[in-house]
């Protein structure tokens, strides 16, 4: 047998260990012999095969003209490795070095080859007990590397082989059992992995579709607890990185199935539903979606009926339902906006699309422009058909029915959100969202609580109430740029007047399809100068909505508020010393940034509290476009 791998790797040494260090090497890998339960034949070859390459490379002459074996396999340009030629008699011990050796895939295949007819041992020797025994062994580690590796769907193929192979063999129910829970454990990341594949990967999407499905039935829905291998962060987490490879008919699909029996994939069909009628101009499904809506019979969703009757050009029904469900809070943002009602549901709906409704789908790429979408053709004919149309729109006109646009309404970036005091949004960006007041929520029947403050988040986290499961799992599946609007606590600054915050330069929000490095490096620079001034309890000068999605914003948020708590500030220093991009697709962008950093934390005189600290950094940060601005999702430390 053939044996993938030469004497050095075989013993364990570099070839540049000397003979002393050799020997000790050898004598340590007799004495730590693997126990997993291999027979004394199959240990004593092993034995014997070390001392063979010990023997080997402890005479300088026979180790001299080894290496340069090796050396002229190396230059002769062709594809291929060195390899040992073992005696029958000791292969499965061979074996056993190689799998010891890091090189599982190769002990993996190989076993598996040996234990196929012809040359299949006899049933019951201690051959086929040990080759079955490496072959389960050798199996976990592949597909531990594959997982490390991220090739998902090729260490999912080698467990499912290797769990073939010891059925047919009928032994090890323990490593069978090992191997059924890492292909469980593998789920979610198949998913993302086969999810992630382009749209044209027709196949492979579809079998990442089905894993998904089977992932959320052993859950039992998705507000499930069904399944022990992950806990309910961790599907958050899961399922929030998922939304943005599905694309809106996929979501529109899935969550129509699963809301039968469940409320949050219901409201989420309703969301898709909504989307995908107002990219694509099609009444209709908003019309569906509404109907959906309506009948969940679930309360706090007047407002979101609101839009949805607005955008149906149903005039009269979506300012009573506004009316209706409009929360004092809501309202008095509401009238910040314009004196007249229906720019006040311009507005809100605007808002609302931006925010919780077109962003997070794979396919779809809109901006919540009212005018252009009543322009539309389709749209008018629906509007023509099912209801009274709608006055005509000036040439002037930034909103239907001749509403001119007032100070203060989403499109003018000088309007100032409301301050109320800080609650749960029902977020599930992993920072600030309360698990355990969601879960609760689950178990009361899928109840809202009244809102009695507006939420940090959005309009609709407004409208409907703090810290309500619906919001949370809808921010889930997409990251919601926070902006001017209701319900947007803006971070605790020093009380001291404090002048206007200056407009964002021209490069932000940055806007490019293909942004280029630098201007990826000028959009971090920006954050962190932001981050520093809001730590040391200051106005950041940029609106902190144009350079990070909400999770940042409110991880920064509660890194303030507790340093606010302490009577503390932290003076903070960072210098990007290089920066390249990773990955890049149409909506996401990862990199490996360098930089040096500093800070010193403050009590509430200005003393320095503590050392200084200065470090040298190297962190992954991943940038996301939603809406046609890119802004920073996640950070951590770089490998």
């Amino acid at each position: 047998m053939e044996l993938p791998i030469d004497h050095f790797r075989l013993l364990g040494v570099s070839p540049t260990t000397d003979l002393q260090a050799l020997l000790h090497t050898l004598q340590q890998r007799i004495d730590r012999a693997p126990d997993q339960g291999f027979t004394q034949d199959t240990l004593l070859a092993r034995e014997e095969l070390l001392r063979a390459s010990a023997d080997l490379l402890s005479d300088a002459s026979r180790r001299q003209a080894y290496e340069s074996d090796l050396t002229a396999l190396a230059g002769s340009g062709q594809a291929v490795m060195p390899a040992l030629d073992v005696p029958t008699s000791k292969d499965v011990g061979g074996l056993l070095l190689l799998l010891e050796a890091g090189q599982a895939f190769d002990c993996f295949e190989i076993a598996c080859r040996a234990l196929q007819p012809p040359q299949a041992p006899a049933l019951g020797s201690t051959r086929e007990a040990d080759l079955t025994l490496l072959a389960g062994l050798a199996c976990l580690a592949a597909a531990a590397d594959l997982h490390q590796q991220r090739r998902y769907e090729g260490a999912a193929q080698t467990l499912q082989q290797g769990q073939q192979l010891l059925q047919r063999m009928g032994q090890l129910p323990a490593i069978r059992q090992q191997l059924s829970d890492e292909l469980d454990n593998l789920r979610p990341y198949r998913v993302l992995d086969l999810l992630s594949r382009n749209l044209t990967a027709q196949a492979d999407r579809a079998e990442g579709l089905a894993l998904l499905e089977e992932l959320v039935a052993r859950r039992g829905g998705l507000e499930g607890f069904g399944d022990p291998s992950m806990g309910p962060e961790e599907f958050q987490a899961f399922f929030k990185q998922i939304r943005a490879f599905l694309t809106v008919q996929e979501q529109v699909d899935l969550f129509s199935r699963w809301a039968p029996t469940s409320a949050a994939a219901d409201f989420l069909a309703s969301t898709a539903l909504t989307a995908s009628g107002f990219a694509q101009r099609k009444p209709e499904r908003i019309a569906a979606a509404r109907q959906r809506l309506e009948a969940s019979g679930q309360e706090g969703v007047q407002p979101l009926l609101a839009c949805q009757h607005l955008l149906l050009g149903q005039v009269e029904q979506a300012r009573a339902a506004f009316e209706q469900g409009a929360t004092a809070d809501l309202q008095r943002w509401a009238d910040q906006q314009s004196p007249d009602p229906l720019a006040q549901l311009c507005a809100y709906c605007r808002d609302w699309l931006a925010r919780d409704v077109l962003p997070g789908y794979r396919d779809l790429e809109a901006d919540p422009d009212l005018e252009a979408y009543f322009a539309d053709r389709d749209v008018q004919t629906y509007v023509e058909q099912h209801d009274s149309p709608p006055a005509p729109v000036p040439a002037d006109s930034s909103l239907p029915w001749g509403v001119p646009l007032e100070a203060g309404s989403p499109a003018d970036t000088t309007s100032q959100p409301l301050n109320p005091a800080d609650n749960d949004d029902g977020d599930w960006d992993g920072d600030v969202w309360n698990p355990g007041a969601w879960l609760e929520t689950l178990r009361a029947n899928w109840r809202w609580p009244q809102l009695e403050r507006p939420s940090r988040r959005t309009a609709t986290a407004a409208a409907v109430g703090a810290g309500v499961v619906l919001v949370a799992i809808a921010s889930v599946m997409r990251p919601r740029p926070p902006a001017p609007g209701p319900g947007r606590t803006p971070i605790p600054v020093q009380p001291a007047p404090v002048a206007p915050p200056a407009p964002a330069p021209a490069s932000l929000p940055l806007r490019a399809e293909a942004p280029s490095e630098a201007q990826v490096q000028a959009l971090l620079e920006a954050w962190l100068d932001a981050k520093a001034s809001i730590l040391a309890g200051k106005n950041s000068r940029i609106p902190l909505e144009v350079l990070a999605r909400p999770s940042q914003v409110d991880r920064l948020e509660a890194e303030r508020d507790s340093d606010q708590a302490r009577g503390e500030t932290q003076t903070i220093s960072t210098a990007i010393t290089s920066l390249a991009i990773d990955e890049r697709d149409g909506n996401r962008i990862a990199t490996t940034v360098n930089l040096r950093y500093a800070d010193q934390r403050l009590n509430a005189k200005g003393d320095p509290q503590g050392e200084p600290t200065k470090l040298e950094l190297r962190n992954r940060y991943v940038f996301g476009r939603d809406g046609g601005i890119w802004r920073l999702v996640s950070f951590q430390k770089a490998p």
